[in-house]
């Protein structure tokens, strides 16, 4: 039983890094946005659409299969709704974080050119959703029944 509890560990760890590398990342972005220098916003946009985001991508993706990994070494069926409803949301999550690289790269495209108030509104809007799926599937891992 060793083994499941370093996969347990390291699956925690690695769920609250994202969710705080998230976090992190949206304030940072708004903090240089709201300083007004559009070639800090730009450097710091660059720093997230090639080195941050893929990571944290990376480090995301291996949460489903370290997940099934723990259920399978439990023995609990497949089939409970915790684990079904936790499944969604992280498909929804895959496909908010694409549409939010993809606006990302449309402000970075922009260079130098301030970006319109509904680009931002929108990355913003994608970020705070993601956040609350990263939230909302911690807490269905959380009040699962074992």
């Amino acid at each position: 039983m060793e083994h499941y509890q370093l996969i347990k560990i390291a699956h925690s760890a690695v769920a609250v890094l994202v969710l705080l590398g998230l976090l992190a990342h949206v304030f940072m972005l708004w903090k240089a946005q709201r300083s007004g220098d559009a070639g800090v916003l730009q450097r710091k946009l660059k720093r997230t659409r090639f080195i941050s985001m893929p990571v944290l991508a990376l480090l995301a993706l291996t949460l489903p299969f370290s997940g099934y990994w723990m259920v399978d070494m439990t023995g609990l069926p497949l089939s409970q709704m915790w684990l079904l409803a936790s499944s969604l949301l992280f498909a929804l999550l895959v496909i908010l974080g694409l549409l939010l690289s993809g606006r990302l790269r449309v402000w970075l495209a922009l260079g130098e050119t301030p970006a319109s108030t509904g680009l931002k509104r929108l990355c913003m809007a994608y970020a705070v959703l993601i956040i609350i799926l990263l939230i909302a599937i911690m807490g269905l891992m959380g009040a699962k029944p074992v």
